[in-house]
């Protein structure tokens, strides 16, 4: 299999397939393929993770498409960004915001991942559910906006805004710090939490999220009665 990723802010990864070799994705993921491809429907793991996908939001099924022949199939971004690839080894996870995986190859494995933390589930921005991908196999993850990666150290903190928290590494920990002062709190604009991320491990932060983006917009929607 060989891919490539492209189109800038709007990307989109362009895999070449041999015969017989699969990928996955979220139910009709695919933007577009040539030559002989099969598709089908799949639950993957039997009907309690259809179930977990169900409950972070995503397909309860998913789409498997397997070369019949030499073939060329593409999965497009919904929304500015980029695309991530990770090459995942055998029991080797990654942690990611709901709705970031866009496909991967055949085998590996999508579960659901509860936030430990209590507060960062409630208040952290990236929510209570997370979703983790387990390998072996190729993953391909859509994040927005623009992304910065951070290698953390072992105890190593980063504190960013809610929502921000695209991937990392399961060697990190995710938790929320309440904003010091009454006057930041009320007119500091930066609201009531911040997420703090601890290494050891990598951890992808995306400039722009599809919800602060709409914050941008709806002030500018004419109202209509």
């Amino acid at each position: 299999m060989r891919y490539s990723i492209e189109g800038g802010a709007l990307p989109v990864v362009i895999i070449q397939l041999n015969p017989g070799e699969a990928l996955i994705s979220e139910a009709g993921g695919r933007t577009w393929s040539r030559g002989a491809v099969m598709t089908e429907a799949t639950s993957e793991g039997g009907a309690g993770k259809a179930l977990g996908r169900m409950f972070m939001g995503e397909s309860l099924f998913l789409s498997k498409y397997t070369a019949q022949g030499p073939a060329e199939i593409a999965f497009a971004s919904s929304f500015p960004g980029r695309i991530v690839a990770r090459e995942l080894a055998p029991g080797e996870s990654v942690v990611c915001q709901k709705k970031a995986f866009l496909c991967g190859t055949y085998g590996i494995q999508l579960a659901v991942q509860f936030n430990k933390k209590v507060g960062a589930g409630f208040f952290g921005g990236e929510g209570f559910i997370m979703q983790r991908v387990t390998g072996p196999g190729i993953v391909f993850l859509e994040l927005d906006g623009h992304c910065v990666d951070y290698n953390l150290q072992p105890g190593e903190q980063i504190v960013c805004d809610t929502g921000v928290v695209a991937l990392m590494d399961m060697t990190c920990t995710m938790d929320v710090q309440m904003v010091k002062g009454f006057k930041n709190v009320l007119f500091g604009g930066e609201g009531l939490v911040d997420t703090v991320v601890t290494g050891p491990g990598k951890v992808s932060l995306q400039s722009m999220t599809i919800a602060q983006l709409a914050k941008q917009i709806i002030p500018y929607i004419p109202n209509k009665g």
